[in-house]
C-alpha cells in the first residue's frame, strides 16, 4: 500500500478508528496519547523467524477488546528491538515493526512496538512518533469516520488478506534436488523454509497440548509442513503428519493420502472404488491361488510387484506362465506381499507421468525404459521426454489425485488400447525430471498452494465457536 505524509488537516482525537492493512486489521480503535513517545500493538505469541540478517516477526492480534476467540495472524521484518518503560515505570525490551496506518483514506507509515495489551480496553496506542503531522485534541473522541469490528466477520476479509511471510517446514531427510528447490523456490517468495529430518522428530502425545520436539527441543509453529516422507519411513513419517494436522498446521499432503498411496494394494482398491481405470491387479495369500491369480490377471506376460517396491524396484516381469508361477514361489517364500497386475503390452515399456497441484495437471511428460527394460523410472536409467496429454488423461490424473486428497502427486498412467490406466500415484513426486522436462517451476507452483491455504484470515478458537452455537 503506497504511504504518504498525511494531509496538514487531519485532526485526531484522544480515540479514534483506523486501519493496519498491510497486516490484515481493516478496524481497530486506538488510544492517541501524545504522552507516549512510541506507538504500541496487542499482540501474542510473539515468534521470530527467518536469516539472522533479515529477521522477521510473527505474532497473533485480538483485535476485539475482550474477545481473544478471534484471531489475527500476522507478520512483519524486524526493524529494531527497544527497552520500553511504560507508564507504570516497568521497563520492557520489545520488538519494532514499521507498517502503514490508515485514517479516512489517508496513509502513512508508522513504528509499531509489539506488547501484550490484552488487558487494556483499547489494543494499540499511537505515540508522538506517529503524530508528528497530525493535529490532536485531546478532549474529543472520533474526529474521523467510525470504522465496525463487524469487517472481521465477512467473507470479503478472508479473500482480501494480505500476502504475509510464512515458516514452513520440509520433511525430509535427503539434501537433493526437490528438497533444495522447495527451499529455494520458498524463500525467493519471502518465506523462511526449514529442512527437518523426520526421523529426529519425537511427539509428545497429550489432549491439551500435543508437542513435536526436535534434536531436544521443541519445535515452533509452523503455517504449513510440505511432507517429502521416504518409503522405507512411511509408517514413523506419517505418524509426525499426524501430530502436525492435530496441532493445526496446514499439511500439503495429509497424513492419510500418503499411507493409503504408499500401500500398493490399498492404493489400487482406493482407485476401484473410485471407478478408476487401472491394469487388472490380483492378490492373494495362499500358495494353492496362483493359477488363479495369474488367470485373474489376465495371463503371462505379467507383472510381479512387490507392495512396498519404489523407483521399480521390486518389481518383476514374468514372461511365460512358468517363470511366472517361479516367481510368485519365490517372492512367497521370502513371505513378501505382493501383487500380481496384468502387463499392459501395447504401452511397449512407456508411461505418462503426470504432475498435479492443487487440482490441476501443471505438466507432463513421457518416460520410457532403457534398452532392454520395461520399467520406465528415471532413477533406473530411463529417459523422458515432454508430451501432450488427452483430455481422458487430464481427467484420470486428476480423480486419481483426488481420490487420496493429495494436493501434490505424481500420477503415473499407461496408454492403452482402452483407455488410460494408472499404475501409481506418487505422494512426494520428484521435481527434476519433471521441471526440466517441462521447464515450469513446479516448486513454485506448491507454495502458490501453500500461501492460498495458509493465510492469515480471522480464526475462530473452536470452543468459543461451539459456545456461541449453543
Amino acid at each position: 500500500m503506497s504511504t504518504t505524509e498525511p494531509r496538514p488537516d487531519l485532526t485526531l482525537g484522544w480515540e479514534e478508528w483506523v486501519s493496519l492493512p498491510d497486516l490484515g486489521l481493516p478496524a481497530l480503535r486506538v488510544k492517541v496519547d501524545t504522552g507516549a513517545r512510541t506507538s504500541a500493538l496487542q499482540a501474542s505469541d510473539i515468534e521470530v523467524f527467518g536469516p539472522q540478517d533479515a529477521p522477521m516477526v510473527r505474532f497473533a492480534v485480538h483485535p476485539i477488546p475482550g474477545d481473544e476467540s478471534l484471531i489475527i495472524a500476522c507478520s512483519a521484518p524486524i526493524k529494531d528491538r527497544r527497552e520500553i518503560t511504560s507508564s507504570n515505570g516497568e521497563s520492557e525490551m520489545r520488538y519494532v515493526i514499521e507498517t502503514a496506518l490508515a485514517v479516512n483514506g489517508q496513509s502513512w507509515p508508522v513504528e509499531l512496538t509489539l506488547t501484550d495489551r490484552r488487558g487494556m480496553a483499547l489494543h494499540m496506542l499511537l505515540g508522538r512518533q506517529a503524530l508528528e503531522h497530525v493535529t490532536v485534541q485531546p478532549s474529543e473522541r472520533f474526529c474521523q469516520p467510525e470504522l465496525d469490528y463487524s469487517v472481521y466477520s465477512t467473507a470479503q476479509i478472508r479473500r482480501t488478506a494480505p500476502r504475509r511471510a510464512l515458516r514452513i517446514a520440509v520433511l525430509s531427510r535427503e539434501d537433493n534436488y526437490s528438497t533444495r528447490r522447495l527451499v529455494e523456490a520458498g524463500e525467493a517468495k519471502g518465506h523462511t523454509v526449514e529442512v527437518i529430518d523426520t526421523t529426529r522428530c519425537y511427539m509428545a502425545i497429550n489432549t491439551l497440548a500435543p508437542e513435536i520436539h526436535y534434536d531436544g527441543k521443541r519445535l515452533p509453529r509452523y503455517d504449513a509442513v510440505i511432507p517429502r516422507i521416504g518409503a522405507s519411513i512411511t509408517q514413523y513419517g506419517t505418524a509426525l503428519l499426524r501430530q502436525f494436522e492435530t496441532i493445526g498446521t496446514y499439511c500439503v499432503n495429509g497424513s492419510a493420502g500418503i499411507t493409503a498411496s504408499r500401500d500398493k494394494l490399498h492404493a489400487h482398491q482406493v482407485l476401484a472404488r473410485q471407478r478408476i481405470g487401472m491394469p487388472a491387479t490380483a492378490f492373494a495369500a495362499s500358495p494353492k491361488d496362483t493359477q488363479n491369480l495369474i488367470g485373474i490377471a489376465g495371463g503371462a506376460p505379467l507383472i510381479v510387484k512387490l507392495l512396498e517396491s519404489t523407483q521399480g524396484k521390486g518389481v518383476v516381469l514374468a514372461e511365460t506362465p512358468k517363470a511366472a508361477e517361479s516367481v510368485i514361489t519365490a517372492f512367497r517364500g521370502l513371505k513378501a506381499n505382493f501383487l500380481v497386475q496384468q502387463f499392459v503390452k501395447e504401452a511397449a515399456g512407456e508411461d505418462i507421468r503426470c504432475l498435479v497441484v492443487g487440482g490441476k495437471v501443471v505438466a507432463a511428460m513421457k518416460r520410457s525404459g532403457s534398452e532392454g527394460d520395461f520399467r520406465s523410472n528415471l532413477h533406473l536409467g530411463g529417459s523422458a521426454t515432454a508430451v501432450k496429454i488427452s483430455k481422458e488423461e487430464r481427467t484420470t490424473a486428476l480423480k486419481a489425485a483426488r481420490a487420496f486428497g493429495l494436493t501434490v502427486a505424481g500420477v503415473d498412467l499407461l496408454r492403452s488400447s482402452s483407455g488410460p490406466k494408472v499404475l501409481e500415484v506418487n505422494s512426494s513426486p520428484g521435481l527434476e525430471g519433471i521441471e526440466k522436462i517441462s521447464g515450469k517451476d513446479i516448486a513454485a507452483l506448491i507454495f502458490n498452494e501453500v500461501e492460498a491455504n495458509a493465510r492469515p484470515a480471522p480464526q475462530r478458537r473452536r470452543k468459543e465457536m461451539r459456545a456461541a452455537a449453543s
